[in-house]
């Protein structure tokens, strides 16, 4: 693998020596790895939660978890976002409406430990808090099984991190032809869903026209964040958890995994996704 120059890295990962064994033989290197560092979520001075997350997109992020947290309930709500780069790591330093959630932050509602890259709930406080109810989504738009193969390939050459480092998931967002529309990505399969939804809204992208894609594990938290989000489609490179396809059989959402070339799970509303099986000759 050829490694960017160094001033052509992008925020996200960084060059690090390395010594490579192979076959016996070693050799020193420079090895682009990915970056994940603490950034807090503060809003109007007040910090919700600390997230492990690769310091990238950042707007996006602020954007996608104000939303997906019910911090806010709308973009207008979120008046600024200020990124303070400190000793411990990055600040998100977010002003919001007084109307907002974000804007009236008591102890019942703070995240008390830092938020793992790996998890959607960690330092929650209450247990009334882990599991939230997602809103139901919108009717949506089906799409055709030949889309959701398209995306699937194309998302593969849309992932400059994950080429380079091999350690961060994928969220994508693609049209009802499958053509990919968005990524983004993060070491966090949750932040980088975040990113998207983020995203998203910033293009004004209809989150029923289409569907969203990320390459890990459908858990209940990915579900949650794509109810809040109103994305009708979630397809998942990996498995779902019993309590994902729960949640995304009431909210309406059509949830796929194991979507691999050639092959893939639906569990609960496959009206988005008809079938049209291949006739064996009689």
């Amino acid at each position: 693998m050829t490694l960017p120059e160094p001033d052509a890295i992008p925020a996200g990962y960084v060059s690090r020596p390395v010594e490579r064994w192979r076959q016996g033989r070693v050799s020193r290197q420079d090895d682009c790895v990915a970056e994940e560092v603490p950034v807090a979520m503060a809003y109007n001075g007040a910090t919700f939660a600390v997230m492990m997350a690769t310091p990238h997109d950042l707007d996006d992020f602020a954007l996608g978890f104000s939303l997906s947290e019910g911090l806010i309930d709308a973009p207008p709500q979120l008046l600024g976002i200020e990124s303070r780069t400190l000793l411990e790591g990055i600040e998100l330093a977010m002003q919001v409406r007084a109307d907002a959630h974000g804007a009236h932050l008591g102890r019942e509602r703070e995240r008390l430990l830092p938020g793992r890259s790996g998890c959607g709930i960690c330092g929650t406080r209450e247990l009334e808090h882990a599991i939230r109810q997602p809103p139901p989504v919108g009717a949506g738009h089906a799409i055709t099984r030949e889309a959701l193969e398209r995306a699937l390939r194309e998302l593969q050459s849309r992932q400059p991190m994950n080429a380079a480092t091999g350690a961060v998931h994928a969220a994508a967002w693609a049209g009802r032809d499958g053509q990919i529309v968005l990524v983004r990505e993060d070491v966090g399969r949750h932040n980088a869903l975040d990113k998207l939804i983020g995203a998203m809204r910033r293009a004004g992208v209809d989150p029923g026209d289409g569907l969203a894609l990320v390459t890990s594990r459908a858990s209940y938290e990915m579900v949650t964040k794509a109810a809040s989000a109103g994305i009708a489609i979630l397809a998942a490179i990996s498995a779902p958890t019993a309590l994902a396809i729960e949640l995304a059989h009431s909210a309406g959402i059509t949830l796929v995994g194991f979507t691999r070339p050639g092959s893939h799970n639906v569990y609960t509303h496959p009206s988005r996704l008809p079938s049209h099986p291949r006739r064996e000759p009689s």
